[in-house]
């Protein structure tokens, strides 16, 4: 399986004769961030502004976060938040990534600094009606994990009881105790319910799969979204590991530049940033390196229409991974 570090370390070789960005001076683009300010989008709900790159806590995030050294993931949430970010993303489906990443948080005192969205998923995996006891008691847990007496976000994860579910979360939002609600999905067989929920549900917030090669949501999802006034996380902004199979043994074009994108993280995490109904995109690493190179995405030039079609058309002349 090809990830980031592996892309890292095979590619180089041929990248001056072909018009691309030496690998050498972009490997650790981290250490040359775009420069300018931090772009953020307000939630349509409140006008709160939020940079448009966070932190995903699956994947590899949540397989170092059940282990005893958890160093490295202390090191992913402090650089992000030393580098402007605040967004983090998680669910108590995650592993052991809410309960590790609220203990940092709290250790760091990064902890009242943090957009914490976690998710409620307290209900039978493929439909059904959800426990409200166990939904409470998910709940309760992940407030004292978090070690706040706000949620910024609790989402339905993978809308496993709307018609149950959200009536609590509403409940919570008008105590003062959550300050958004929404529901996700990144399963293409949910998202007629999704659709469903965001017509018929005062959402504040979605979350749902968009990258430069998986583009479906940009057909309903995201039009719907601008249109009820929406926010909407991103989550597998690099199609988990697919984009990094696919460009395996490339440099990054030079022309990606025009963009500030200096890096086959930044050309990814810019292009779904780039959309107008995104608020912001959560990729999840275990590298505090990686994070650096994400958060150097939310500086300086998104592309523009014409860009983002040049963009498509070269990950989309790429092999299949």
């Amino acid at each position: 399986m090809t990830t980031r570090r592996h892309w890292l370390q095979r590619v180089g070789a041929a990248a001056g004769s072909l018009g691309l960005v030496p690998i050498g001076a972009r490997a650790a683009a981290q250490d040359q961030p775009s420069t300018g300010a931090l772009i953020e989008r307000a939630i349509p709900k409140t006008g709160e502004q939020l940079p448009i790159i966070g932190l995903g806590s699956s994947a590899t995030f949540s397989q170092l976060a059940g282990r005893e050294d958890a160093g490295a993931l202390r090191e992913v949430l402090a650089r992000m938040v030393e580098l402007g970010g605040r967004v983090f993303d998680t669910a108590p489906g995650y592993g052991a990534s809410e309960e590790t990443a609220g203990r940092i948080a709290q250790e760091l005192g990064i902890a009242p600094r943090l957009f914490w969205a976690t998710k409620l998923n307290a209900a039978p995996w493929g439909g059904g009606t959800a426990d409200l006891a166990a939904a409470r008691r998910q709940i309760d847990a992940s407030f004292a994990r978090i070690g706040r007496s706000v949620i910024d976000l609790i989402q339905i994860h993978n809308m496993g009881d709307p018609r149950t579910q959200l009536p609590l979360l509403r409940a919570l939002e008008d105590e003062g105790r959550v300050r958004y609600i929404g529901a996700t999905t990144t399963f293409a067989h949910q998202y007629e319910a999704l659709l469903h929920a965001m017509r018929s549900e005062p959402l504040d917030f979605i979350g749902t799969n968009y990258a430069i090669d998986d583009r479906d949501a940009e057909r309903t999802i995201l039009p719907l979204a601008q249109e009820r006034g929406i926010a909407v996380l991103v989550y597998a902004p690099f199609g988990r590991t697919r984009l990094w199979r696919r460009v395996a043994g490339r440099g990054v074009p030079a022309w990606a530049g025009e963009c500030d994108a200096h890096s086959w993280a930044q050309f990814f995490l810019k292009f779904a940033a780039s959309h107008p109904a995104v608020t912001a995109v959560t990729a999840a690493t275990s590298r505090a390196e990686n994070m650096a190179d994400n958060m150097a995405a939310a500086r300086g030039r998104l592309p523009d229409e014409a860009m983002r079609r040049r963009m498509i058309a070269l990950v989309d002349s790429l092999p299949a991974a």
